[in-house]
């Protein structure tokens, strides 16, 4: 377990991720243009899902059902536990609990990237089908937080009734248009598809671009993420311990189930280990749009200091490793 935390915490993603934080702890000036850091996102979302898709293409139906619905379930229960927690133990209002369980149900894409690379690196490649259950978990999770914010929302107003529940399938309808067509579902779907029909002949002219080049160019994207979460430290002080222990214990409870529930579905040790992750991550990219549509009153210092200023670090130096372990222990 120490040799596997040490060979993460000494990788080129954690240690760029960690220069970001002290570029910013030190008020360095440091900063990625924008268009870059966009540049950067485009290509790991599209790397990932074409890579994705060719591996797809080798995978049978049966391969992949049986994961397919451990991931859906993930996508359901996680925003339901997270809710319940943060409502009866964290004592927050119902706008802000639904709005963190929306993140903590949902997926952060470059979490899931790195647990990929670390399973490779630790010689337990995940299954090629990876992102495909990626894009699964992306709009359940995020919808049955929200869905739950509106209904008790309504519930405590007393406004429940045709006009709520008509007004509840507009939100709805507009919240999965919203998530259907962001930059990061149409590039993954896209590259799920493109790589699917084009297969390993097609995939041969541009892998030294979309892969190749691909570890390099994510380890500048997490030097960004690390100036990000560097900026929102300063919010911990208003987040409070509660939302603190949350962020850490929370993600090792979800990814210990996601990890069992891999190891039930016949997942490889690798790909119980990136199920494990992607349960245990919370979204900061999907996420924060669609709960500012939908509920407005929730408080952004709450769900994005605990997504991108706690989980995410606790995930990426610590929280992997983690998962693999259980996941080593389940599936031997």
């Amino acid at each position: 377990m120490f040799e596997v935390l040490r060979i993460n915490l000494c990788s080129p993603l954690t240690l760029a991720f960690a220069l970001g934080i002290v570029a910013r702890l030190v008020r360095s000036e440091l900063a990625l243009p924008r268009d870059l850091v966009t540049s950067l996102s485009i290509y790991l979302l599209f790397a990932l899902g074409l890579k994705g898709g060719v591996e797809l293409s080798h995978s049978s139906l049966n391969q992949i059902t049986g994961p397919a619905m451990a991931t859906l379930l993930l996508g359901c229960v996680t925003p339901v536990t997270s809710y319940l927690v943060l409502r009866k133990l964290g004592r927050f209002g119902i706008a802000d609990a639904a709005g963190i369980a929306a993140h903590y149900g949902s997926v952060s894409a470059v979490t899931f990237i790195a647990a990929l690379q670390f399973t490779t690196t630790v010689g337990y490649p995940a299954e090629g089908f990876m992102p495909t259950l990626l894009t699964l978990l992306e709009i359940p999770g995020i919808q049955v937080a929200l869905a739950i914010g509106l209904i008790q929302t309504a519930r405590s107003q007393g406004t429940t009734g045709e006009n709520f529940d008509a007004s509840l399938r507009r939100s709805n309808r507009e919240l999965i248009h919203e998530l259907l067509t962001s930059r990061s579902m149409i590039l993954l779907v896209g590259g799920l598809v493109i790589g699917t029909a084009v297969g390993e002949t097609g995939w041969k002219p541009v892998q030294p671009v979309f892969e190749g080049m691909f570890k390099g160019l994510l380890t500048l994207f997490l030097l960004e993420m690390g100036l990000a979460a560097g900026s929102r430290l300063g919010d911990l002080k208003k987040a409070g311990f509660f939302l603190l222990g949350f962020g850490i214990l929370m993600p090792i409870l979800h990814g210990a189930l996601g990890a069992w529930l891999g190891s039930m579905t016949g997942l490889s040790v690798g790909g119980c280990t990136v199920l494990a992750t992607m349960a245990a991550s919370a979204s900061y990219i999907a996420a924060p749009p669609a709960v500012r549509m939908t509920l407005p009153e929730a408080n952004p210092t709450y769900y994005l200091t605990a997504a991108l200023a706690i989980t995410f670090p606790f995930n990426l130096m610590a929280g992997i490793p983690i998962y693999f372990a259980i996941s080593k222990a389940l599936c031997n």
